[in-house]
């Protein structure tokens, strides 16, 4: 017993640790320069950045809320239990629930049935008039957003576990569980339902495909392969949310690397680039974006995997996972800024600040901007001109 308390110390201590590192703040003098948020400087616009709509939909925020769009509906949760469909392009509530507990993720709607979760497993799922539908039981805490779709709805826990539940019943459905690392980041991390298959990167490193009907795990692919003396240097989770531009399937891992795979050539990898990012990716059909654990901001070439550029402006500025609108590449900081970028050369073409502190959860393009969701619970959209 005493074991077992003694390893989730360190585990919650070393996580800490860890994510202070990703900041680059407590763990260095702060007359390091090197570790120093870069100031904002001014440039000539290249494209005009306006709050669209700001509206407030429950109380705060973190790593494992983002939105989801599904058509021209927008669904958000919040961590005191507000579950929320929003017009996308007016930002009016067309509902509003009430978990009735506290969540530790959400949200994953497919427009018929919406799901959150809570930190002690409990799943909610609610229909798209916002009424409860059911409640499920996961093994163990789920601190990513569910997955909804192909008639499933899909958690991963902290046991490493990803489980299905049928999303008209509630009904376990299948599990899958892979052996996890002894410690694993906190941040930003989501699944995929496309055509058929759960997409999911794992602390270990590894892309997933996974039947949506059955369980079955079609395919397994190495983003970063553990290696170091100690437990923090063997960090490689898979982070951000999995990218798919055609028959190409990329991930990005923390202390590892890029890679994108040809799922249509079995899984085979078609490049790869040495990186660092906590993150996690965006691209379109041109590119692949990131940003590494220093806050450069990179564009890779989709096809071959070769830089195109960095943009080393925003260094340090505690950067969220980038989205992709038609005008720039989009990324929000820790002073609530939403800094727009060219997509062709990197250069900073604009910025809005929309509130609500440092912005951690991942920032979601759409046909009519960029959205975020705020640490006080609000949700914006940011329209690009």
């Amino acid at each position: 017993m005493q074991t077992t308390v003694s390893r989730r110390v360190l585990r919650a201590a070393v996580l800490v640790l860890s994510l202070t590192a990703l900041a680059g703040c407590s763990m260095f003098s702060s007359s390091d320069d090197r570790y120093e948020p870069a100031e904002l400087t001014e440039y000539a616009p290249g494209v005009s950045a306006t709050v669209a709509w700001n509206v407030s939909v429950g109380s705060g925020g973190g790593y494992g809320f983002a939105p989801t769009v599904v058509g021209d509906a927008v669904y958000t949760a919040t961590p005191n239990g507000s579950v929320a469909k929003l017009d996308l392009g007016t930002g009016a509530i067309q509902w509003r629930s009430d978990a009735g507990m506290k969540l530790s993720a959400g949200v994953g709607s497919d427009g018929i049935i919406t799901a959150v979760a809570a930190s002690d497993g409990t799943v909610i799922a609610f229909d798209d008039q916002g009424a409860e539908r059911w409640r499920a039981k996961a093994t163990s805490a789920v601190n990513i957003p569910p997955a909804v779709g192909d008639g499933v709805v899909v958690v991963r826990s902290s046991d490493y576990r990803i489980q299905a539940f049928d999303a008209a019943t509630g009904e376990p459905r299948w599990e899958v569980q892979r052996p996890g690392p002894a410690l694993a980041l906190k941040t930003n991390m989501q699944m995929l339902v496309f055509q058929g298959m759960v997409i999911s990167g794992l602390p270990n490193g590894r892309l997933m495909l996974i039947d949506s009907a059955d369980g079955g795990v079609r395919w397994e692919g190495a983003v970063s392969n553990s290696q170091g003396a100690t437990d923090l240097e063997r960090i490689r989770d898979v982070v951000g949310t999995p990218q798919v531009q055609g028959p190409l399937l990329c991930g990005a891992a923390y202390q590892g690397r890029i890679v994108c795979f040809d799922v249509s050539q079995g899984g085979r990898p078609v490049w790869e680039q040495p990186f660092s990012s906590h993150t996690g990716l965006a691209s379109d059909n041109v590119h692949v974006y990131a940003s590494d654990r220093h806050d450069v901001v990179h564009a890779f070439n989709l096809v071959d995997g070769q830089p195109v550029w960095k943009q080393d402006a925003l260094r340090n500025r505690k950067l969220s996972q980038p989205a992709v609108v038609v005008q720039a590449v989009a990324v929000g900081d820790l002073d609530g800024y939403v800094h727009f970028l060219s997509r062709e050369d990197g250069r900073l073409l604009g910025r809005v600040n929309v509130g609500g502190g440092p912005i951690v959860s991942p920032l979601i393009g759409t046909t009519r901007g960029v959205l975020i969701q705020t640490g006080n619970g609000n949700l914006v959209l940011v329209g690009v001109n």
